[in-house]
């Protein structure tokens, strides 16, 4: 069974693929969690090019949920998310209003449990209610 994929988009490199790593570990390995942190020399900063890759990687026929943490990473999803419907690909690919290792610990675990996209980006959305006091 094809499983909802996950990209991680962030400033920093590191930070995507740390996020990217725990939220793997949620998934029990079973659901794909790509990083796009970063620029494409490695430098802070984000990059269209890099989002492709990811969601090509994380796609499995399932969909795919964005996840981003701030600022131009949030405009970066969406410029992706507007040249797919340009390119007449939609639906396929959602940007999940969610706070970044939260959403995607939750989108990762609700993946892994046969979750739908729709469900999987709620999952993620849903992760703001989570208190830690």
């Amino acid at each position: 069974m094809d499983t909802v994929g996950i990209v991680v988009i962030s400033h920093s490199r590191r930070l995507a693929e740390g996020v990217a790593e725990l939220a793997r570990e949620m998934g029990m390995g079973g659901v794909a969690v790509e990083p796009a942190g970063g620029d494409v020399g490695g430098g802070l900063g984000t990059s269209l090019e890099l989002v492709e890759r990811a969601v090509g990687a994380a796609h499995s026929g399932a969909g795919v949920v964005l996840l981003a943490d701030v600022g131009s990473s949030v405009l970066t999803a969406k410029t992706y998310l507007q040249d797919r419907t340009e390119d007449g690909e939609v639906g396929m690919v959602v940007l999940a209003d969610a706070p970044l290792v939260e959403g995607a610990v939750a989108a990762a675990s609700a993946a892994a449990g046969g979750a739908d996209l729709a469900g999987v980006a709620g999952a993620a959305s849903e992760a703001y209610d989570i208190r830690k006091t």
